[in-house]
């Protein structure tokens, strides 16, 4: 048979409480924890103007080569970091993920190359596909941007782009918890059936318009 501990009201005695040494032990870890968070505000900062500045000169003059070998080489410094030094802290950085991806795409896009994958650009696939989907709305852009110079033909084969981006979105179907893919996926959709409205439109009224660029007047 087991005796039964002794209550505190019967020894008189009560409990210390947390030792000193927890506490200040509680303290230092959530000082170094909030200075891993500036560390991690400031990483990925840098990284997404570094994303943003190089989608300008992408749509822009198109030179940003260097740009994006550096944008590659800071987001997977930023996920070693992270795997590393913030459990707990990563969604603070996936807007910057996000966007780098976004901007290595667009580049991919500019150089008419094959996308990379996760694996190639040191990321997880959750931001991947993120970038992804924004992807689809700088694509539109080079679409309005060659019809805005009367490049049908230019602007039908970055449409076939958008299409082809967006099958590969819609191809995955996953709950919230894990990623926001949905808001993208509808996003896209929509961009789609816009931007291929306006191809159409831009197809037939350059069909309509008469081929010697001046008409002509009945004697």
């Amino acid at each position: 048979m087991t005796n039964a501990s002794p209550s505190s009201a019967e020894t008189g005695r009560a409990s210390p409480g947390v030792p000193e040494a927890v506490l200040a032990g509680i303290e230092a870890h959530l000082r170094q924890r909030e200075l891993r968070r500036e560390d991690l505000y400031q990483r990925a900062r840098r990284l997404r103007r570094l994303a943003q500045g190089t989608m300008t000169r992408l749509h822009g003059d198109g030179t940003a080569a260097t740009d994006l070998v550096e944008i590659r080489r800071v987001m997977a410094e930023l996920t070693d970091w992270l795997r590393r030094e913030g459990r707990g802290d990563e969604p603070m950085a996936l807007d910057a993920l996000q966007e780098a991806v976004e901007a290595v795409l667009l580049g991919a896009v500019a150089t008419a190359e094959p996308f990379p994958g996760p694996a190639d650009l040191g990321v997880d696939p959750e931001p991947y596909l993120l970038g992804l989907g924004d992807v689809v709305g700088e694509v539109r852009r080079r679409v309005l941007d060659r019809l805005g110079r009367d490049d049908v033909a230019g602007a039908e084969a970055e449409l076939a782009l958008m299409e082809r981006l967006t099958r590969a979105l819609l191809r995955f179907d996953t709950t919230r918890a894990i990623v926001q893919l949905k808001p993208k996926q509808d996003s896209a959709r929509t961009l789609l059936e816009r931007t291929r409205g306006e191809v159409v439109m831009a197809r037939f009224l350059s069909r309509a318009r008469p081929r010697d660029g001046s008409a002509r007047e009945d004697p």
